[in-house]
């Protein structure tokens, strides 16, 4: 990680404190404010003599403060106070971020990396009415970021989309999927490490299902030529979405935002018509 991109993470959301800094970015700020930056994270998160780059997915900020001031992250009963409301519109297509959704409408989820990266890819394809940020597959009900940030709640970041099959078909959802980050790195995309960062495909239904073993199976050849590592993309049931702070929300589109892509593609591409 470089301190060139802590520099470019320091903006501060002003509702909620540390507002969108990436996890990364956390554990900087509080391994200075703590004093002996390397020497802390070495002492108590496992940093190896190597550096920051080789630092585990659990060094995260919230995980070294909760170690000194607390437990573990325990979720709540009731969602996050600053989750998207019932009448929180989408930024780019001006649509409800809360089902229910419009008669035909169908549901993907997808964990590729940074979710504001990968919620900048689908919101604003045809075909697709809304596009959300949360947490999924995680051992906690109703996390925050700083909980997932942790490392210890075992939650993904996810973008849900929200499309319409007669505009745009579920495997030209999943070709952006797979061209668009590296499948190959477990639990990490580019310089985002950690367990929220995993290469996931969540579906609703068998036939998702199936269309993602299929495309993963293409993908996987088409990769042959490209990295020696395997797909490590997880291909499991939906589970149960937790929204993400409003803040989160179609990031990329908002005023002022940094346009930060932590997404690292691997340059193969996938011929649908091989499917």
């Amino acid at each position: 990680m470089s301190w060139a991109r802590l520099a470019r993470g320091s903006s501060v959301s002003r509702r909620a404190g540390l507002g969108p800094l990436r996890c990364t970015s956390r554990l900087a700020i509080a391994a200075a404010a703590l004093v002996g930056v390397e020497r802390l994270a070495r002492g108590f998160v496992g940093v190896s003599s190597a550096g920051w780059g080789a630092a585990p997915a659990t060094a995260r900020l919230p995980k070294v403060a909760r170690g000194f001031f607390g437990g573990p992250p325990t979720g709540s009963e009731t969602p996050i106070p600053d989750a998207p409301g019932p009448e929180d519109k989408h930024i780019v297509k001006g649509t409800p971020l809360r089902p229910p959704w419009p008669a035909g409408m169908e549901e993907a989820m997808f964990g590729m990396g940074c979710f504001w990266c990968s919620e900048n890819l689908y919101m604003k394809m045809d075909g697709v009415y809304s596009t959300q940020v949360g947490y999924a597959g995680g051992g906690i009900p109703n996390p925050s970021y700083r909980d997932v940030c942790s490392g210890m709640t075992g939650h993904n970041e996810v973008v849900r989309v929200v499309y319409d099959p007669k505009v745009v078909s579920y495997e030209a959802l999943l070709k952006v999927f797979w061209e668009r980050h590296d499948p190959t790195t477990l639990n990490q995309q580019g310089n985002d490490v950690g367990t929220q960062y995993r290469s996931g495909i969540y579906y609703y239904n068998e036939a998702q299902k199936e269309a993602a073993e299929k495309t993963k199976a293409a993908y996987a050849k088409a990769l042959e030529n490209v990295r020696r590592n395997p797909i490590s993309t997880e291909i499991v049931p939906a589970p149960e979405f937790f929204y993400a702070e409003d803040y989160h929300q179609q990031y990329d589109a908002r005023p002022g935002s940094r346009q930060y892509c932590g997404l690292s593609p691997t340059g193969a591409k996938l011929d649908l018509a091989t499917v």
